[in-house]
């Protein structure tokens, strides 16, 4: 039985659990950064403990610390949010080791999935279409048989990566000697691991994920899915559920292969199967995230489900509530990641929030990390919050979406805002059916 939980993270996904914990009668226990002392966060948790330091490192990656925490204040369970902890494998084994129970999967599907590479092969197995691509490469010599055998243009990609760390486009052999090198040591130096594999570049490609739930009986609930196309420097800033693109057909295929895949590893819990299409509307398995996503808000917005909920629920080894043909989805959803960011260069800005205002109103939720006087500093990653519109259908969500834009005040810092508001404004946007390079064609536009 769960009692208390202390979530493990921090920003808007920490007070987002919080949120949920509370509602459920949980007692909840925030751990913290010195930055992040007075963090809303912090504030919204019942109790919290200094975990000290600045850097991730000295805080939210110090795994030790943090178990620490949860023993001292008696806590039954740990929520790892996303990023961070949230998929190091051995962070779930030591909590159960602890006698905590970790809100996720079995290590073991974190395992195989956190490897890039491996989850390709994994899927393949299971049947799943995979990019054309390699292995993992052991040096340059083999990365260059493997280019010459997919051909250019291709993408090196750092196997323990994720979130566009260690990915790199290479469109001509000369520029693969510098650029393995460089994707090899990036990877290194952010995930400890300097392994990198390739795959072929595709044209116009779109980003298609579907949330997935699994209890411990083996039940699935696989949802609508979630076009996260628009993105900069391989990271996502709108995301929208459902797509423009995706047809009836597309969808069924794309369900049916994610439940496939988390039936296959025998996941538990929430979980996220990643594809990319092609014009041609053929998906290939990308990737699968053993966690909750920064964009879960979009599928609880069509269907009134709480997937964090349903997490903690699952977890303490209840049945998911319903079956998959008893899902209900209605309306449309879009999300708009709020950075402070440089709007044109997307360059981080830090600095102390002098002014800040919410949009509110029918169809408008915003989860988010900072208010009045907070801080974002350059330690972390420098999203601000997550703006949320609902609508019966993708017009009135847009429109409620720029409403909310026009009406959202951050002052002290840059935001990439006034970027949000020309993307929606776009016809490139309004037309629907736009491909990754999103950014690169409204800059065209405008």
């Amino acid at each position: 039985m769960i009692r208390s939980i202390l979530v493990a993270n921090r920003g808007e996904i920490a007070a987002r659990v919080i949120r949920t914990a509370r509602k459920m009668g949980l007692k909840t226990v925030a751990v913290h950064s010195e930055p992040d002392a007075g963090a809303l966060f912090v504030r919204a948790a019942d109790e919290s403990v200094n975990l000290g330091g600045k850097t991730p490192l000295e805080s939210y990656l110090d795994a030790a610390k943090i178990i620490a925490a949860a023993r001292a204040k008696r806590c039954d369970a740990v929520h790892p949010g996303y990023g961070f902890l949230a998929e190091n494998p051995d962070f779930g084994r030591r909590c159960r080791e602890a006698g905590l129970l970790f809100i996720g999967p079995e290590e073991e599907a974190i395992r195989v999935m956190g490897d890039k590479a491996e989850a390709r092969k994994t899927a393949r197995r299971l049947g799943l279409p995979t990019v054309p691509g390699s292995d993992v490469v052991q040096g340059l010599a083999e990365a260059q048989a493997a280019c010459e055998r997919i051909s250019f243009p291709v993408l090196l990609k750092a196997s323990a990566g994720g979130g566009g760390i260690g990915m790199r486009r290479v469109d001509t052999p000369e520029e693969l000697p510098r650029a393995f090198t460089e994707t090899a040591d990036r990877a290194g130096a952010a995930f400890g691991d300097g392994r990198v594999y390739i795959e072929k570049y595709l044209d116009e490609p779109h980003h298609i994920e579907i949330q997935v739930l699994r209890d411990r009986r083996g039940s699935v609930l696989t949802f609508y899915e979630r076009e996260c196309s628009v993105q900069r420097r391989y990271q996502k800033v709108i995301e929208e559920s459902p797509s423009t693109f995706v047809t009836p057909e597309l969808r069924r295929a794309l369900r049916e292969a994610a439940g496939k895949l988390m039936d296959g590893i025998g996941y538990l819990n929430a979980g996220t199967v990643e594809f990319v299409v092609d014009r041609l509307r053929n998906y290939y398995f990308l990737e699968a995230n053993t966690r909750l996503q920064v964009e879960h808000p979009l599928t609880e917005e069509i269907t009134g489900l709480d997937l964090v909920e349903l997490q903690i629920r699952v977890a303490a080894g209840e049945e998911l509530p319903l079956a998959e043909s008893e899902l209900k989805t209605e309306g449309w959803a879009i999300e708009a990641r709020v950075y402070a960011e440089d709007p044109e260069r997307f360059y981080p800005s830090p600095g102390t929030i002098t002014a800040y205002a919410e949009p509110a109103g029918e169809g408008i939720r915003v989860d988010s990390g900072y208010g009045l006087q907070g801080v974002v500093t350059p330690y972390y990653d420098p999203l601000i919050a997550k703006l949320i519109t609902r609508g019966a259908d993708r017009e009135e969500s847009r429109e409620r979406m720029l409403r909310a834009l026009d009406g959202y005040l951050i002052a002290g810092i840059k935001t990439n805002i006034p970027f949000l508001q020309k993307a929606f404004r776009s016809s490139l946007f309004r037309g629907g059916g736009y491909d990754t390079h999103f950014i690169d064609k409204l800059k065209k536009e405008l």
